[in-house]
């Protein structure tokens, strides 16, 4: 699983692999700092205008590090966690990709491309799948127009927000709700 990807922008190589249990703390750090908060403000990935609190726990890693069914996919440079990426094998053929993150400070610099292309490649490989879904907030035009340059497609459905549920966050608008979008791999 070790793959090095590098850019004249990357460089050194990112070492991908899979999340082990000591990775928890530092994983729930990262994708809380790029979409919650102060810190998220630095990249571009922030949800801080429309959701307060945090983004995932480390109970919420934990549990996807530990499940059969999941990977959690993270990237290193000189030893610092820089992104990470939740696969979840959903069916024979799909697979549902989330909680997708790179540390804000270096967002914009083709990271997440190598990424996504990382996580594309352990869901056909690893999982066996044909289909990469994910769930992406409506109000996301940047980010839904960001998936759709790298081959996915919005499918018109929808799903709701988990309102209630603090895991997720602190919505501070009610008009929430996700697109999913959709990529033959």
């Amino acid at each position: 699983m070790q793959m090095a990807a590098t850019n004249r922008q990357t460089t050194p190589a990112i070492r991908f692999r899979l999340a082990v249990p000591h990775d928890v703390p530092r994983v729930a750090d990262l994708v809380n700092s790029a979409y919650r908060g102060a810190t998220s403000r630095a990249g571009w990935t922030t949800e801080a205008d429309f959701l307060g609190g945090q983004r995932t726990d480390a109970a919420a890693v934990a549990e996807i590090i530990a499940s059969p069914a999941q990977r959690m996919l993270v990237g290193e440079r000189d030893g610092i966690l820089i992104g990470c990426a939740c696969l979840e094998k959903v069916n024979a053929q799909t697979c549902h990709f989330g909680m997708f993150a790179i540390r804000p400070e270096l967002q914009s610099r083709g990271i997440g491309k190598y990424f996504l292309a990382e996580a594309e490649r352990v869901a056909r490989a690893d999982l066996g799948c044909t289909v990469m879904r994910m769930l992406v907030i409506t109000l996301r035009h940047e980010l839904i127009a960001w998936y759709e340059r790298r081959g996915y497609r919005r499918t018109g459905e929808r799903e709701p927000f988990p309102y209630g549920n603090e895991r997720f966050g602190l919505p501070l608008r009610d008009d929430l709700e996700f697109e999913v979008l959709v990529k033959t791999l």
